[in-house]
């Protein structure tokens, strides 16, 4: 006499092993305001530059900052212009603006863009102790600066970095991030405070 099979979904209940194929797993759909789509994935999922051909120039300026955290005594010697290898907040300025102008040479996915300013502010702050990096980038084109504005305070604070860490190796950088931006199809953005 034959035996009949149950069925696998009876078989999986009954605590059996199935042989039935896993489902595939459906893509998450990234969650940004009404569901957009991260403009850098094609349909696929595959990594894409975006075609900015159609979107009209506007001016376009983006704030970011970083900090560098280090001990008081350190400080005091950058501060003080101590420092072996020379002025390093100059020279971190320098790195910064150089490094905004770059930036789609480092960041795969950014475009080239015709930066008409870049501006470094670098501070100290007693209370850290430490540096308070901030970097605005402006440009008149069809995409922001928000990449290069990120990319120039990640520089600067790596030059403070590697200005003083022979008489620092502790030092710390941290708290990167988009402060504002404006200009283009979604206007106005300021981080909350």
């Amino acid at each position: 006499m034959a035996r009949t099979r149950k069925p696998v979904a009876t078989r999986a209940k009954s605590g059996a092993k199935s042989r039935a194929k896993p489902k595939a797993r459906a893509k998450a759909t990234p969650m940004m305001g009404d569901a957009e789509l991260l403009t850098h994935l094609d349909t696929r999922g595959q990594a894409r530059m975006v075609d900015v051909s159609a979107k009209p120039p506007t001016e376009r300026i983006a704030v970011a900052e970083g900090r560098v955290i280090m001990r008081k005594e350190t400080l005091d010697l950058v501060i003080a212009g101590n420092a072996l290898k020379g002025d390093v907040l100059g020279a971190a300025r320098l790195a910064g603006i150089m490094a905004a102008k770059r930036t789609h040479s480092l960041i795969p996915l950014c475009h080239p863009l015709p930066i008409t300013k870049v501006v470094l502010e670098i501070n100290p702050e007693h209370a850290l102790p430490g540096f308070l990096v901030q970097a605005t980038v402006k440009v008149t084109g069809p995409t922001g600066v928000e990449m290069e504005a990120l990319t120039a305070v990640s520089i600067a604070c790596l030059t403070i970095y590697d200005m003083v860490k022979a008489v620092e190796r502790g030092m710390r950088i941290e708290g990167i991030r988009l402060l504002e931006k404006s200009g283009g199809r979604s206007g106005h953005w300021r981080v909350e405070r």
